[in-house]
């Protein structure tokens, strides 16, 4: 998909073009006919560089955005492609779970754990 790729290797990242595998591009035709091909993209990729690259500093150009897999934020309204070797991180509660686990010192038996 021509727009698809214009979109993610944009004016901002100044590459030259997007790899995108077979089975994510299966995914984009697929959110396209659900109706979120119009969604704006959020890159998910490394904050070290302008390309996908940590060790391209500066401003690159010419490269080549790799884009691993693509996934739809419904509720925030927009679709994010993982670039290259990324992970994301899940959204975490208010009060972190391990406040409610705790060790019975006599019996070493653990609870709050699920």
């Amino acid at each position: 998909k021509q727009w698809y790729q214009r979109r993610v290797r944009g004016k901002i990242y100044g590459g030259e073009g997007v790899e995108i595998s077979e089975e994510v591009m299966a995914k984009i035709t697929n959110l396209e006919k659900q109706g979120y091909g119009n969604l704006p993209i959020c890159m998910a990729k490394t904050h070290l560089s302008l390309s996908c690259d940590v060790s391209k500093k500066g401003v690159p150009t010419g490269f080549t955005v790799p884009v691993k897999d693509v996934v739809l934020s419904a509720g925030a309204g927009f679709i994010y492609p993982l670039a290259g070797t990324i992970s994301t991180m899940p959204g975490l509660p208010t009060r972190p779970a391990y406040y409610g686990i705790d060790v019975d010192t006599e019996t070493g038996q653990i609870t709050g754990l699920f």
